[in-house]
């Protein structure tokens, strides 16, 4: 399977500006409220990320995101991106393509990925063969599979989950 298989389809139309800024707000709001039920510290930061809404939740002056949101290898982040998706889809009647961060943690992890991704092009481009990375997240091998991609190379997604892992291949 191919990089697309993990990330936009090229057959999906963009979203408008105003529709990812609605995404947005929709999703901030739920996320509002969803730390006030849960008596938890956080401010929510809106952003437009190429074709998508990005929605973070960052530590306020009162004090700090409880890393807990994010869980074991970010799957309580992952559960909350899902469930605030599902929740802009019931308010506006689309699919969101959003993307949620706690505390920095998908940013963080894009650079470390990015770091991964540049070993395994390396790898591939010395020695002419194709490169197994470890299992990882539709966000992780997206991220992979657009480094690869940019560095001239392309790759591929196997297996099933939880262990559908990137496979770089060379040229």
């Amino acid at each position: 399977m191919d990089a697309q298989a993990d990330g936009a389809s090229s057959a999906r139309t963009p979203a408008a500006p105003a529709d990812l800024e609605k995404e947005g707000e929709v999703a901030a709001d739920f996320l509002e409220n969803l730390l006030d039920i849960c008596d938890l510290d956080g401010d929510i930061d809106v952003d437009i990320d190429g074709d998508r809404a990005a929605v973070a939740i960052v530590d306020s002056e009162e004090g700090r995101v409880p890393r807990r949101l994010v869980g074991d290898n970010g799957k309580v982040l992952d559960a909350l991106q899902e469930l605030t998706r599902l929740a802009v889809q019931s308010a506006t009647g689309h699919r969101s393509r959003l993307m949620l961060d706690v505390a920095g943690h998908r940013s963080g992890r894009r650079a470390e990925l990015v770091e991964i991704a540049k070993e395994a092009i390396a790898s591939v481009k010395e020695s002419g063969e194709k490169s197994a990375l470890d299992p990882m997240t539709a966000f992780e091998r997206k991220v992979v599979h657009d480094e690869v991609l940019a560095a001239g190379l392309s790759s591929e997604s196997e297996g099933v989950e939880p262990r559908r892992h990137v496979v770089v291949l060379p040229a």
